[in-house]
């Protein structure tokens, strides 16, 4: 059975709310994660995105992209396009059956489909076995886990992957982790994604026949997404004109508020380029007390360069996981903005955000009926881990001794692949 599981290709998918990773076996036994070119680069993750658009009025013929790609149509057209984010979470609601793309119908299981086509494109998929993850709890207050799965195996059918096995995804994103274990182990695995943490308690059982058994899983909208708005709430909003004021009859008034929102997500403040907002923003300006942020606020919007500004923004959050503070440069169009952020600033506007996520632990542990010190290990994955601020919340709580990580990207898939590897070897 070990030649056979050396000589099956195998891949693990990570499909995720907001980003997903796939990660391939070798025949040299070596887990390797797929990279996608993004320009002249290339990364590990690739966008959970479609994009739709029918190329001009009157034309019949619908087109589409996913990941980057999607990203690209969708800046090109905002408003003659159609962009679909966070599929994933809709897979367990049996309310959500199907929608309308320029009048033509999709099952979500269809749209599913066209994206791990697209993420899969360019992998050979001759004799392929694959191993996809899923949520211990798929996202929703009346999820339905069963149809969560049966979809996500329908879409792996439809787009022509055949049968595939089906993993925990925090299984997996602990998978290298667990196989170190030398006993029975109460592990805790928090995952956190670009849209959402999840934090899912285990109990390992190395050599039983079932050796894990979830024990509670939790989790909140809340994750690397939401520390960049922070950032952009913070620093770049008021530099923007958000906070300041413009006169109405002689009046004080302040900028409205909603023109900010649109900064919650990067995509919303393309919904923003129409002639009535553009022009109800400059009529602002002309009484503003601060008219040249106004201004610039509607170069952001005309130029579409929210895309741009939520990268910036986030590669400055990456640098403050290992730097006191971090300078925030964005040259745009004729936009320049630039702000030195202190660590210390940033983990002040994170906190509301931090004890939302200290309180969906509370319930993980209060679902499982354990205390904090009945958790023998935790192991943190995703982007947002390497933010110390998360991290000790977990090294106060748990200690530091108990607490670890790794591939914080790429664990997920790559521990996919490694557990369908040694499923074909049993």
């Amino acid at each position: 059975m070990r030649d056979a599981a050396a000589m099956t290709p195998l891949i693990g998918i990570d499909f995720g709310t907001t980003n997903s990773v796939v990660a391939v076996l070798g025949a040299d036994g070596e887990v390797r994660t797929q990279r996608f070119a993004i320009g002249a680069d290339a990364v590990d993750v690739f966008r959970s995105v479609l994009c739709f658009w029918t190329g001009g009025p009157g034309a019949r013929t619908l087109q589409h992209a996913a990941g980057p790609a999607a990203i690209e149509a969708y800046l090109d057209d905002p408003r003659d396009s159609r962009l679909i984010m966070s599929l994933k979470t809709y897979l367990a609601q049996g309310s959500f059956t199907r929608t309308q793309v320029h009048n033509r119908p999709f099952t979500l299981e269809q749209m599913v489909a066209l994206f791990l086509r697209a993420l899969l494109d360019g992998t050979d998929r001759a004799g392929i076995r694959i191993v996809a993850g899923r949520p211990v709890r798929f996202a929703g207050d009346q999820a339905d886990d069963a149809l969560g799965e049966a979809r996500l195996r329908d879409a792996y059918r439809l787009a022509g992957l055949g049968e595939v096995d089906v993993a925990f995804e925090p299984e997996a994103a602990g998978y290298r982790f667990t196989r170190t274990l030398d006993g029975p182990a109460t592990v805790l695995i928090g995952d956190f994604g670009g849209g959402t943490s999840d934090f899912s308690l285990l109990r390992f059982e190395p050599g039983a026949v079932r050796p894990v058994t979830a024990l509670a899983t939790t989790g909140v909208g809340i994750a690397g997404d939401s520390f960049d708005f922070r950032i952009i709430d913070r620093v770049v909003s008021p530099l923007l004109g958000k906070g300041s004021t413009y006169k109405i009859m002689g009046t004080d008034m302040p900028v409205p508020i909603e023109y900010y929102a649109g900064f919650a997500r990067w995509h919303r403040l393309s919904l923003m380029r129409s002639p009535r907002m553009l022009r109800e923003i400059n009529d602002v300006a002309r009484t503003a007390a601060e008219p040249a942020k106004l201004r610039q606020l509607v170069r952001l919007i005309e130029e579409e360069l929210g895309y741009q500004l939520y990268q910036t923004v986030s590669a400055v959050k990456a640098e403050l996981s290992h730097a006191d503070r971090a300078t925030l440069r964005f040259d745009h169009a004729g936009i320049t903005i630039e702000a030195v952020i202190e660590r210390a600033e940033f983990e002040a506007w994170i906190a509301p955000d931090l004890l939302q996520l200290s309180a969906a632990v509370d319930r993980a542990l209060l679902q499982a009926g354990i205390p904090a010190d009945a958790v023998d290990r935790v192991f943190l994955t995703g982007g947002t881990a390497f933010v110390p601020a998360v991290r000790r919340l977990f090294e106060q709580r748990f200690g530091t001794e108990r607490v670890s990580g790794g591939g914080e990207f790429v664990s997920v898939a790559e521990g996919l692949a490694l557990i369908g590897r040694d499923r074909l070897s049993q």
